[in-house]
């Protein structure tokens, strides 16, 4: 026969068991959410090789670029363009595709030349820009001083790279 002692003490593991399973089930729903997180954008950078610092007229300078993202999701598109604020000077892209100043073009792959040509005997300043689909985007500046003018000396840095917003 079961004492009394025995009773409570069955009592008390089942109830133990039962608010147990109960935390457990309230847990499990309150921590769910009913939709999938799929993250599509992802921070990018354009790493480039070395450029020359001087170029004479009608030189013509290789800029290797790798485009490297913290992620890949198969719905991004990235996109490049330029602007010559300082010279002149002309910017293709090593499929022959030359750029018209602000106008976006496809980027096909992430390993990418650009070929920029001096036509002038000047200073030349030029920003390239890339950006994705979902609104990140990273800027290049290139500055290239005319080799053969004494007085415009060398630039300490011939690319700075910048992230930020849109322009």
């Amino acid at each position: 026969m079961k004492t009394e002692k025995n009773i409570r003490k069955g009592f008390g593991l089942a109830g133990k068991i039962a608010m147990f399973c109960i935390g457990l089930v309230s847990l499990v729903l309150t921590s769910c959410e009913s939709e999938l997180e799929i993250q599509q954008s992802y921070p990018f950078t354009v790493e480039t090789m070395p450029v020359p610092k001087e170029l004479n007229r009608n030189e013509t300078a290789e800029i290797r670029c790798e485009l490297k993202s913290e992620g890949d999701f198969d719905g991004t598109v990235y996109t490049i363009r330029y602007f010559q604020y300082d010279g002149e000077g002309s910017l293709k892209l090593d499929n022959g595709l030359e750029f018209m100043p602000n106008d976006r073009y496809l980027l096909e792959n992430r390993k990418f030349r650009l070929y920029y040509t001096s036509l002038c005997d000047e200073a030349q300043n030029f920003i390239v820009v890339v950006e994705d689909n979902w609104g990140n985007m990273t800027e290049m500046e290139f500055d290239f001083n005319d080799a053969g003018d004494e007085e415009t000396g060398t630039v300490e840095d011939s690319l700075s790279v910048q992230e930020g917003g849109a322009l």
